[in-house]
């Protein structure tokens, strides 16, 4: 049994879809992200007050409950434990870990800053937004172009886990400003991947949108975007 602590957000999405994939028994402990990543309890778990987190129950003969966090560690964890979602060949699977690296490296930071400035942010900083809205077009493109290169999957012909950890950060295209018409190779990957049933599972987490949006109050806010309180100076 994995406890999956986490939330209805693209890397929380990576690690509840791979959990259908792999067929492996789940519960899940929604985490509120208004506060709830800061318990004591989930730090024990996850140091870095970040979802997604998993403990499993039943890592292998002769060994306790053990604790991970951080959704790549996570991916590749699940994987080694199933004998799934990275392919045999050596020069596959080297792919793929690459391009899960380039996943937690590049396209999830840079999508989410572009999503932080043009959707949430209080204040629109237009050297922000250019900055993240260019980088996240080069991404888009170097995504475009490696599947364009395999004509299936990110590392060829097979599905692995470097797919799921992008995918989910494709699912919100239009909010980000994209059509995924103008990258041809995409829009056939994600139309495969979102039409598998267990994707469409484990994307049902949160109720199959980003969970959240702009918080309502300013304390909430401090909170999910780390922003410090302001103090008040003599004389206010």
């Amino acid at each position: 049994m994995i406890d999956l602590y986490s939330a209805g957000t693209p890397n929380g999405w990576k690690i509840s879809i791979a959990l259908e994939e792999l067929g492996l028994e789940w519960t899940f402990h929604p985490i509120n992200l208004s506060g709830g990543q800061y318990a004591p309890e989930f730090l024990a778990i996850s140091p870095n007050n970040r979802i997604p987190a998993i403990v499993d129950q039943d890592p292998g003969p002769g060994r306790k409950p053990m604790s991970l966090f951080e959704s790549a560690a996570i991916l590749q964890y699940l994987s080694e434990k199933t004998g799934k979602l990275l392919p045999k060949d050596p020069d596959a699977r080297w792919t793929a870990i690459a391009w899960l690296a380039w996943q937690v490296a590049g396209l999830g930071p840079m999508l989410g800053q572009n999503g932080h400035f043009k959707l949430y942010a209080a204040e629109k900083i237009p050297y922000a937004m250019e900055r993240y809205q260019n980088e996240a077009e080069r991404l888009y493109r170097v995504l475009d172009g490696q599947l364009g290169r395999t004509g299936a999957f990110l590392a060829g012909e097979d599905y692995s886990i470097a797919d799921i950890a992008c995918f989910p950060w494709i699912i919100t295209h239009k909010a980000q400003g994209f059509t995924l018409d103008d990258y041809p190779n995409i829009k056939r990957w994600f139309t495969e991947i979102r039409g598998r049933d267990a994707v469409q599972r484990g994307i049902s987490l949160g109720g199959g949108k980003p969970t959240g949006g702009p918080p309502r109050d300013e304390k909430a806010r401090e909170i999910l975007y780390g922003i410090k309180p302001k103090v008040a100076t003599q004389g206010e």
